[in-house]
């Protein structure tokens, strides 16, 4: 008796090839809807599953290979006398491969304004059974769940019969693949218990994470190595639709690095502040904004941020919140860059950095999306939080000195405290004319922070303003700052000596905000 493939997939790439590949090593074929119709019109010999069970397609196509004619043959251990003896009984043949692929749920999702129930319709319930069915029977068949497997199944029948790791390796990769579809459809529905509308019962409330957390990815790219050569690393896409860095467009460069794309995304986050106004500049650093500035022109923009800290700048990622323009690229091409990204590039600016054809150019539209929670691994587990996507806003802020700020003040401590927030604890930062001027990151202790910003601004530090991320225990580094020439402070607050502080900054003539939420940054 001729070997039989089941052959069920949402996506038809290369499936008529394989099927034809597969009649001329002998395989009957058996296929439901759509596929079945795909073979049929391109003059391949398949039998409906409909016309092998006896049953119909019913529920507008809900119900399909739900039959023990279709499990039966899958799931046969067909070393057992007592299964083939089952099998003869119920006229059932034991299949030798199975090739499904799943509704596209996921690209469904992806789709602007769909609707609850249109992606209900997409949640494949017979596919996931035959191929977890397959793969757990994989001593006696094999089963496909990917178009990109068709070739080397091929292969394996041209040396004979697929082996027995060759059908475990599948089978992982079924499990695999039914197991990502699972969290991928337990994912949209979490995130529907955030919307007022939402039509699923939980115990959870709005502001609530999860009482289960899935996080999946696809490789999309092995990476040289991690932060070190010794760590392996590769790049991971979350969701079926490319999206953030996996959608953008890489113009030129070499290939990114893991280091690359920590620090790309750390720059996006900055940029991302300062998405809407002013043309903005971000430098980044080991994850740190070396130099952040905002202008009237993109190119002015840049070079106030490349100035900040030229010696940091060197060999830095940067982020622009605009399309690059012949100018700015020109300003681009006068030092060594790691990668620049933007929201688009002129033709002429292309052309500019081509010049420099080992700088990373990239185009990333949506410079805002990111991801609503961050993951981090410890040992035995790992912790969730949502991102830190607070939007400053000063008519919450408390003014708690006698001096009040000025309208430009103002502005200066939002574009300061806007950076502060990306720079990690203990973090300072000194900024005049919507530019940092000195950036104080990563010390264990405050005071060190603020020596730091201080030192790095220099004679700059004249009527800037001082942005940190937490809150001062003591007033000394109120004290210094004024020594040094900042006029304003914006800060948490939240100290049992906040008094302190206030008090030294009237005492210095000071402004001194309170925003009243810190930002620590680990």
């Amino acid at each position: 008796m001729s070997r039989l493939a089941l052959l069920s997939t949402s996506d038809k790439t290369g499936i008529v090839e394989f099927a034809r590949s597969l009649v001329e090593f002998g395989f009957e074929l058996l296929s439901s809807g759509g596929t079945a119709k795909t073979l049929q019109s391109a003059g391949i010999p398949v039998m409906k599953v409909s016309d092998y069970t006896g049953s119909p397609e019913i529920l507008g196509g809900r119900v399909k290979t739900l039959h023990p004619r279709i499990h039966g043959g899958i799931l046969a251990r067909q070393n057992l006398p007592e299964d083939l003896a089952d099998l003869e009984a119920n006229q059932i043949r034991p299949f030798s491969l199975v090739v499904v692929n799943l509704y596209p749920f996921e690209q469904t999702i992806a789709q602007p304004n769909v609707t609850l129930s249109e992606a209900i319709e997409q949640i494949d319930i017979g596919g996931p059974a035959m191929l977890r069915a397959a793969a757990k029977n994989f001593a006696h068949l094999t089963v496909l769940c990917q178009p990109s497997q068709y070739e080397a199944y091929l292969n394996e029948l041209r040396q004979g019969e697929p082996s027995f790791n060759f059908r475990q390796a599948c089978a992982l990769k079924a499990f695999q693949h039914t197991g990502a579809y699972d969290r991928a459809i337990s994912t949209y529905l979490e995130s529907l218990e955030h919307q007022e509308t939402a039509p699923i019962a939980s115990d959870a409330t709005p502001s609530s994470l999860p009482a289960s957390f899935h996080l999946a990815g696809s490789q999309i790219q092995s990476l040289r190595y991690g932060e070190n050569p010794h760590q392996p690393a590769a790049w991971y896409q979350t969701g079926a639709a490319p999206t953030g860095w996996a959608a953008a467009q890489k113009l030129q460069g070499k290939e990114l690095s893991y280091n690359n794309l920590v620090d790309l995304e750390a720059a996006r986050r900055i940029v991302a502040e300062f998405a809407e106004g002013s043309p903005a500049a971000v430098i980044i650093k080991h994850t740190n904004p070396c130099g952040v500035a905002l202008g009237d022109r993109l190119v002015e923009a840049y070079q106030k941020a490349f100035q900040a800290d030229s010696v940091s700048a060197f060999g830095g990622i940067v982020a622009l919140n605009q399309p690059i323009d012949a100018e700015t690229a020109t300003e681009l091409t006068k030092t060594f860059l790691e990668c620049v990204v933007a929201p688009g590039c002129e033709p002429e600016a292309q052309e500019i950095l081509a010049a420099k054809s080992k700088v990373r150019v990239l185009v990333l539209p949506d410079l805002v999306s990111g991801s609503p929670n961050l993951v981090k691994q410890i040992a035995g587990g790992f912790l969730v939080q949502a991102a830190d996507e607070q939007i400053a806003d000063p008519t919450q802020w408390q003014v708690v000195t006698e001096r009040q700020p000025t309208t430009a003040q103002i502005e200066e401590m939002l574009f300061a405290w806007k950076v502060c927030k990306h720079v990690k604890s203990n973090a300072i930062v000194v900024t005049n004319d919507r530019t940092t001027r000195g950036v104080g990151a990563g010390q264990m202790n405050r005071v060190g922070s603020v020596k730091i910003a201080l030192e790095q601004a220099g004679e700059l530090a004249t009527g800037a303003v001082l942005a940190s991320d937490g809150f001062f225990p003591f007033d000394d580094s109120v004290r210094t700052a004024a020594a040094a020439g900042i006029t304003a402070i914006i800060q948490p607050g939240g100290s049992l000596r906040d008094k302190d502080s206030i008090d030294a900054a009237n005492q210095l003539g000071l402004v001194m905000a309170l925003t009243g939420m810190r930002h620590f940054l680990h």
